[in-house]
């Protein structure tokens, strides 16, 4: 077994035949991508877990699954093969600190509603570097930036590990989506109280935003119903406007002012309202171009939300 201590000595033939395997989710497949015989990529992988010290792949007779451990990696594996061939790239063409590659990890209501457009005006201004995001859940995001995959996160603050630092960017309200012909619509506000009975959408459980919502509707007394749950923002908002429930979302995911079949009202209620901002690994320093990209997003982020 390695040394947990050790750094393993992988090239990037291993690391590129980790990333077929998790992609194919089989040997044969992985191997006929790559050009190898499938012994060849078998040995490979084998050695990759050696290095390693864990197992990357179940392996059964019918189907091949990546593990946990197996997930961060290739996620690794393939950030280091990227930074490879960008710098390589710079070298070539002589390039300056605005090139590089970022990976930002991002809770899903930030990177559906607010972060397009800044990354979008980002990316005219330093079309030199390449801008991954990494969208999901707060724990996807705590764990991207733990594992070292993103080089900081954007989501909230409650509960983050005492190895991250963070940045408070202000707090986000809740507001409950919903048919702009519904009785509730008629409010200015709605007390979570409201929703008692009522059917609800949502993101799925383990998400912040649900985790929140389930909080305030407990210290108001009552549980709230959910037919459904959904991991984008643009199917959410579909399922509301479609008729299937209400949902109960941080203020930048309402619904657009244009949109005439859906309304939001601020949500009312101890609990409902959260800490935005953003984390980082406290051993881990930026690089050139993710610190520019931070100074950009910090003061978008803190528009949105002043």
């Amino acid at each position: 077994m390695a040394n947990s201590d050790s750094t393993p000595d992988l090239s990037s033939r291993q690391l590129r035949a980790v990333l077929a395997v998790a992609e194919y989710r089989s040997f044969i497949a992985a191997a006929s991508f790559l050009g190898i015989s499938q012994p060849a990529l078998t040995r490979t992988i084998q050695q990759v877990e050696l290095s390693l010290g864990v197992a990357l792949f179940s392996r059964t007779t019918r189907q091949v699954e990546i593990t946990a451990a197996g997930r961060e990696f290739a996620g690794l594996a393939e950030r280091l093969l990227n930074e490879m061939r960008i710098s390589v790239g710079s070298i070539r063409r002589h390039s300056t600190h605005e090139a590089g590659q970022i990976i930002v990890a991002s809770v899903l209501s930030l990177s559906d509603a607010v972060l397009p457009e800044s990354l979008a005006a980002f990316r005219r201004r330093y079309p030199g570097i390449q801008l991954h995001l990494r969208e999901g859940i707060q724990r996807s995001v705590v764990d991207d930036v733990r594992s070292g995959v993103a080089d900081f996160g954007i989501g909230f603050l409650e509960g983050l590990p005492d190895t991250f630092t963070q940045e408070d960017l202000g707090a986000e309200r809740f507001h409950v989506v919903l048919p702009s012909t519904h009785p509730l619509a008629r409010r200015t506000r709605i007390e979570i109280s409201a929703l008692r009975g009522a059917t609800l959408v949502s993101f799925p459980r383990e998400s912040r935003s649900r985790q929140i919502a389930d909080s305030a509707a407990a210290a108001a007394g009552i549980a709230l119903d959910y037919a459904m749950t959904v991991n984008r923002l643009p199917t959410l908002l579909s399922l509301v406007r479609n008729g299937v429930g209400l949902a109960i979302v941080p203020a930048c995911e309402r619904p657009a002012a244009a949109d005439r079949r859906l309304t939001s009202r601020p949500l009312l209620g101890s609990r409902c309202a959260c800490r935005l901002g953003i984390m980082r690994a406290r051993e881990r320093e930026l690089s050139p171009a993710a610190a520019i990209l931070l100074v950009v997003l910090r003061r978008w982020l803190r528009k949105r939300t002043a």
